[in-house]
């Protein structure tokens, strides 16, 4: 995969629709622009996204990219009342080229971003860096401002938004939990998850850290019905992992979700039993 070593960058100065920005063209048959709900809640709440369209064979990436993704950068701090943001991911697709894994979308995308505004002023001023991937990948630059509407909701651009929430991981709320402890294997650059649930398919499930460092990679069969491997990709002490919050996701016949869980030490017995 070639890097393009041209930033494409864009900045409108003409007047906003009150939901949406104009289209920025940030790479060859790619376009994006911010929509909005339309309005700030009583509690300083507002729903936003980014919306991208891209071609069927365009891709961009995760939170956690992978080994040869592009991470996305989205910097608020020129925004007005703005206290703090999250965006909120769409589970992914895993895919394996050439021996490395990565997380992406392809096609026409939406990544939801929840607001909170603190203060009578609601603007939103955004600088972005996505990657975007074709035949060659492009880290494109653009610079998005969106004052929030006061008139009302938006109610077409309020159902785009909830449309890509319907595919976010949610927390698991059943009275059963979903996956059991995640371990170290000693001696093994790999992590164990134990006791699935009958819902979760074992072949969705995706460990990441906070900074998405170590890398982890596809579930791997076990001789154990209930316990899956992933292996660790990126070079690190896996000692260090021990104690570390990892959030695991995964999809279910009920959609996606999302648990999270400490790292804790492996045993010598839990290796020999995969051994068998």
């Amino acid at each position: 995969m070639r890097l393009s070593p041209i930033l494409l960058s864009a900045c409108f100065c003409f007047p906003v629709m009150a939901g949406e920005t104009p289209w920025q063209n940030v790479a060859p048959d790619v376009s994006i622009r911010l929509v909005s709900a339309g309005q700030v809640s009583a509690t300083g709440k507002a729903l936003i996204a980014l919306e991208i369209d891209m071609p069927e064979s365009t891709k961009t990436y995760w939170r956690v990219p992978g080994e040869s993704g592009l991470p996305a950068d989205l910097d608020f701090s020129g925004s007005s009342g703005l206290e703090g943001h999250r965006i909120l991911w769409p589970y992914p697709l895993r895919e394996q080229k050439s021996g490395l894994l990565d997380y992406v979308y392809y096609g026409h995308t939406i990544l939801p971003i929840e607001l909170d505004f603190g203060g009578s002023e609601h603007v939103i001023d955004l600088t972005a860096t996505l990657g975007i991937c074709s035949e060659i990948c492009v880290p494109a630059q653009l610079h998005l401002t969106l004052p929030l509407a006061e008139s009302g909701p938006d109610a077409p651009n309020s159902l785009r938004i909830r449309q890509a929430l319907a595919e976010v991981p949610i927390d698991w709320t059943g009275a059963d939990q979903p996956i059991g402890a995640v371990s170290l294997l000693p001696d093994e650059a790999a992590i164990a998850i134990t006791d699935l649930h009958d819902r979760v398919d074992p072949a969705s499930l995706i460990a990441a850290t906070s900074d998405g460092e170590p890398l982890f990679g596809a579930p791997q069969k076990s001789p154990q019905s209930d316990l899956v491997v992933l292996p660790i990709l990126s070079k690190s002490d896996n000692s260090a992992l021990e104690g570390m919050n990892v959030e695991v996701t995964f999809m279910t016949d009920m959609g996606a979700y999302v648990v999270n869980r400490t790292i804790k030490a492996g045993n010598a017995e839990d290796e020999a039993e995969l051994d068998q």
